[in-house]
């Protein structure tokens, strides 16, 4: 099993890591000669394997053998789709023909498609792409509505576990905004989660940094702030947490081009 599929899944600097959860050898091989030209690819031989593997690396795709030893694909998708740090994962469970009411428990608890066992190389492949690609269209989508400011309406309310997340993420940092000290060890504390799976979420959700994120949501208010009338540069600085006005008017350059008082002269 060693032929080498092509797909059409972009060449990239920076490949997208895909995990392989499969007991059976052979099909592991087989997935990655289906997906290896295109993926950076892991293996793990069961569910718990596959958790050590999630804890310690960043994934954008997993998939997974439904029926395994030690823990089974329904009971680690279960698991991730459980967890604020990785329920965004899309998850591919590979079925037998005749396993429809697993295949029916995997969706219901969060399994983002199926593909039934024997499959064709460009089915796979399809899937593969198609799920990657949703993942990476709602990442341009969040950071389009966290830059017009869409992201944060309290009364708006969402279905969308991403969207909730930063939601609350957001109204979190406008909270502890003026504390120049507030940072992503203490965001991650204020959400219950680890700093590392923060960072992680954060940066499969919008491609910024936890401290980017942070920093861009300050800047944020600050246009806002430097938009009424009579409002001090200096003062609008440290009303969202940045200790050296000099510091805050180099990252306000960097995102606005523009510095803070040219911003108030022209919308104040």
């Amino acid at each position: 099993m060693t032929e080498e599929f092509k797909s059409d899944a972009p060449k990239k600097d920076h490949k997208k890591r895909v995990l392989i959860v499969e007991d059976n050898a052979d099909i592991r091989n087989y997935i990655r000669s289906i997906l290896g030209s295109d993926y950076a690819i892991e293996e793990a031989e069961n569910g718990a394997k596959g958790l050590e593997l999630i804890a310690l690396h960043e994934f954008d795709l997993i998939i997974s053998d439904l029926m395994m030893p030690e823990m089974d694909g329904i009971e680690m998708c279960k698991k991730l789709k459980a967890s604020i740090e990785t329920d965004h994962i899309p998850i591919i469970l590979l079925t037998a023909k005749s396993d429809i009411e697993n295949r029916i428990e995997g969706l219901s608890i969060g399994a983002d498609s199926y593909i039934t066992k024997p499959f064709h190389p460009q089915h796979l492949i399809i899937r593969v792409t198609k799920l990657i690609g949703l993942r990476e269209m709602l990442k341009e989508r969040y950071s389009r509505k966290i830059s017009l400011d869409d992201m944060h309406n309290p009364n708006e309310k969402t279905d969308s576990p991403d969207e909730q997340f930063l939601q609350k993420t957001i109204s979190i940092i406008l909270e502890k905004m003026i504390e120049s000290e507030f940072n992503g060890d203490a965001l991650a504390s204020e959400l219950s989660i680890s700093r590392m799976g923060l960072h992680r979420k954060i940066k499969a959700l919008t491609g910024q940094s936890t401290g980017e994120f942070i920093r861009n949501i300050r800047l944020k208010k600050a246009r806002e702030l430097l938009s009424i009338h009579g409002k001090n540069i200096s003062e609008v600085c440290y009303d969202v947490g940045f200790n050296s006005p000099s510091y805050f008017t180099t990252c306000f350059v960097e995102v606005y081009k523009m510095t803070p008082s040219e911003y108030a002269r022209v919308f104040c």
